[in-house]
């Protein structure tokens, strides 16, 4: 772990002196990109044509790996949506201000603390126009909405479950326009897509204009719950005979096209050598148990995703629930159709994308704040000596039976030690990456070593700030109400 410090100590020192980093200039004099971060939700790790599916269909989204990098070993920091994204948005690990799991009982007040700076914060402090579309799920209290965490243009939904308008009022019930209420039609997908290509359109012309770049965050619904899509893809997949996986095919097949147009929009406006693109998923894939007949009920939140080759699922700190579609694209700057394999993770977009802006140093900079994401541009551009990462580490509790556990997961070089469900385990995920085969009692020292170096991270966390289960009275329930209670608090916990 001290080399890690180490690094960590350079990297902030970077950003606080703005000196050359890995032989690239930070010239804050020098063009900035502009920065589209694209957000899916629960998608599997196989469950994109670059990723090798043979039946998900997305030869757009493919496009930014055939013109860009796919990283083969890209990490989320946690396995669930709301603390995944308060990871990405600060680069930090969300543990470290005390953001764990999903909110339950803490529904209304929980949100990325105030003292905390996201990536709409910097970027719009180095002079970038900041916008946010989409899935939020990051807190609707006083201080915790997107207009209030540096996005001066939002057009979100809080929580991201809806797909269809309401059949009462033929709106898509929930959207949000900066603070006001929105009267939206259509499917959520395309209403997301067509609001990134207007804010892509209008800030073109101004950075034609004056100059000024954009940042875009977009966060899009699909292939999380609501399992539902337009009839026209549900029947360019009629041969797939489970309904549901011919479902997630279909939200697939909208989510392509939508991210075509927005990449069709940076294209037509001049600015694809000019935008730094990247494109993951919040967690790896909730695939769902295997059901007596393709047409039977998925249970609530799963979603026939598949993340093969690895072993576990959403909420599991496996490589399945970590480790996810992670591409990016930036004409001339990262070679296009190459693969990188060592680990990255999502806390690194932010500290890669203030780096290209050539941000000058903010009074957030300082020697207390600790940024956990590293600079991207030399591991991707061919340029790096040495991984981006010593170490990653994880610590995630998640509601349900098993509450309370602490699951935990380290992983330096091709050696992960994770505690999930059982004693930790260790695995070397280059011979095994769909972590069979336990290494610990044959390799004893390591897997203490590695729970040691976990112990010392931990060791400076905070404790969650509020509980990852609901709580409440304890008197009986009738198995009525306490049918009806189990359901509405899954909606509070996966509503992801």
């Amino acid at each position: 772990m001290e080399g890690a410090v180490r690094w960590r100590q350079i990297t902030t020192l970077a950003f606080l002196t703005g000196c050359t980093w890995w032989g690239l200039p930070i010239d804050a004099g020098a063009a900035q990109p502009n920065v589209v971060v694209i957000l899916v939700d629960d998608l599997g790790y196989a469950d994109l044509g670059c990723q090798g599916s043979r039946d998900v269909k997305t030869p757009r989204i493919d496009s930014l790996a055939a013109d860009g990098v796919r990283c083969t070993a890209g990490y989320v920091s946690a396995p669930q949506c709301c603390p995944s994204r308060a990871g990405l948005l600060t680069g930090r690990y969300q543990n470290r201000f005390g953001f764990e799991t999903n909110p339950a009982d803490a529904i209304d007040t929980y949100g990325i603390p105030p003292a905390e700076r996201t990536i709409a914060d910097e970027l719009q402090a180095a002079g970038y126009a900041t916008g946010m579309v989409g899935k939020w799920h990051l807190g609707t209290a006083k201080g915790m909405q997107p207009w209030e965490r540096g996005f001066a243009e939002s057009f979100w939904h809080p929580n991201g479950g809806v797909l269809f308008p309401a059949k009462q009022t033929g709106l898509l019930p929930g959207m949000r326009r900066g603070r006001e209420p929105a009267d939206v039609k259509g499917y959520s997908t395309d209403a997301f897509g067509d609001a990134a290509v207007d804010f892509i359109t209008r800030h073109a012309a101004t950075r034609a204009a004056d100059g000024q770049p954009w940042f875009l965050y977009l966060s899009f619904v699909p292939p999380h719950w609501p399992m539902e899509a337009k009839p026209e893809h549900m029947a360019a997949f009629a041969a797939e005979p489970d309904l549901h996986r011919r479902t997630l095919l279909a939200m697939m097949a909208s989510l392509d096209e939508n991210v075509g147009k927005v990449l069709d929009a940076i294209d037509a406006t001049g600015q694809r050598d000019d935008t730094l693109v990247f494109f993951l998923s919040d967690n790896g894939g909730p695939t769902g148990r295997p059901r007596p007949r393709p047409d039977a009920p998925l249970e609530y939140g799963q979603n026939a995703s598949r993340n093969d080759p690895f072993r576990g699922v959403k909420g599991n700190l496996f490589e399945g629930g970590i480790r996810v579609p992670f591409l990016v694209r930036w004409p001339g700057v990262i070679p296009a159709g190459t693969a990188y394999d060592e680990p990255v993770i999502s806390l690194d977009i932010l500290p890669t994308a203030l780096a290209a802006a050539g941000r000058p140093a903010t009074a957030a900079e300082s020697e207390a704040r600790q940024l956990d994401g590293v600079d991207l541009r030399p591991a991707l551009s061919g340029t790096a000596t040495a991984p981006p990462h010593e170490t990653l580490v994880w610590r995630f509790r998640f509601p349900g039976p098993e509450a309370g556990q602490q699951k935990f997961a380290i992983r330096q070089g091709r050696w992960k030690l994770v505690r999930d469900g059982g004693p930790p385990a260790l695995y070397d995920l280059v011979a095994d990456p769909g972590e069979k085969t336990d290494l610990a009692a044959r390799e004893p020292e390591r897997a203490a070593a590695l729970r040691a170096e976990w112990d010392r991270w931990n060791g400076a966390l905070e404790e969650p700030a509020w509980s990852p289960r609901p709580r409440g009275p304890k008197a009986k329930q009738s198995p009525k109400k306490k049918a009806a209670a189990i359901e509405k608090a899954a909606v509070l916990i996966a509503s992801s």
